[in-house]
Formats: C-alpha cells, structure tokens, sequence
C-alpha cells in the first residue's frame, strides 16, 4: 500500500519528468536577460524604460544574473519587460528523485556494512563478496523503506 510520502514523490517526481528535458540547455554565456533581450532587438534603455528601471540597473541586472547573483524577483520583473515568464524549477540530478534517495540509500548502506565487514574480519569472521552484496541491498531496501529522514542525516 503506497503511503502519503510515496504519493507525494511520485507526484512531483511526475511533474519533474516533465521538465527534465530542460537540464540539457545550456544557458547562454552573456545570461538569458541579454541574449533575448539582444534577439528581439531591444536595447538596454528600451528594457530598462518596460520594466521601470535606470539603464545602469538594468545592466547590472545582466550582469547579476550572468553571475549567477541575481534575486528570483528582479529576474521575474525583467523577464516581464521581455515579455516571458520566468520558470523555476530544480532538477534532479540522475534523471528522478527516486533515483537521488536511492543513490544517497546506497551510499549510507555501503558504509554501515563495510564497518561492520572491517570488525568481523578483525576477528577472522570476514563475509564472502555475495553476503556482503545481500547485505547491502537488504540495507538499501530499509533505508527507502523508512520515513527518508534518515538518509540526510549525516552520520
């Protein structure tokens, strides 16, 4: 039976799909303000009159967002000035968040059985390659099991 959490992941993990494609862009050298700005033709003092704005701000912000400084609210107003509409959106590394707690799972797996391996072999109880693999899986399975609160916490 799916529970809330396993709900809630599936739904946004189905919205972020939607979206993943966009992670393959590359941003422009010069920043996305510029470079539509520049394709359309307009200058610098003709965005900063549509978006209310001294020139000089204006630039800064191009210069701010190339920078990667630039605030969510003065990109979102002069995308407005362009005409188009900031989308925000954070996309997960390794294509789902099913696939980000599953990595993070592994890690924290591998590491709880390899102490646990280093102390059994301190006393001549070493495990063969295949225990230490089920071992691990079985850990994994019970890490995603759980709340998922566990795989952040740092050990």
């Amino acid at each position: 039976m799916a529970t809330f959490k396993d709900l809630r992941l599936r739904q946004v993990s189905e919205s972020l799909a939607r979206v993943a494609p966009l992670a393959t862009v590359a941003r422009p050298r010069g920043g996305w303000l510029r470079a539509i700005r520049t394709a359309l033709g307009m200058s610098t003092r003709q965005l900063a009159e549509r978006v209310g704005v001294g020139q000089s701000a204006l630039s800064e912000a191009e210069l701010r967002e190339r920078d990667d400084a630039i605030t969510l609210g003065t990109l979102r107003k002069v995308a407005d000035g362009l005409e188009c509409d900031l989308v925000y959106v954070l996309i997960p590394r390794g294509g789902s968040l099913e696939n980000v707690r599953e990595r993070r799972a592994r890690t924290i797996a591998e590491r709880q059985v390899a102490r646990v391996s280093h102390s059994m072999a301190l006393e001549n109880q070493a495990i063969t390659a295949a225990e230490r693999k089920r071992q691990v899986e079985d850990r994994v399975r019970a890490l995603l099991s759980g709340s998922g609160r566990k795989l952040w916490d740092d050990e």
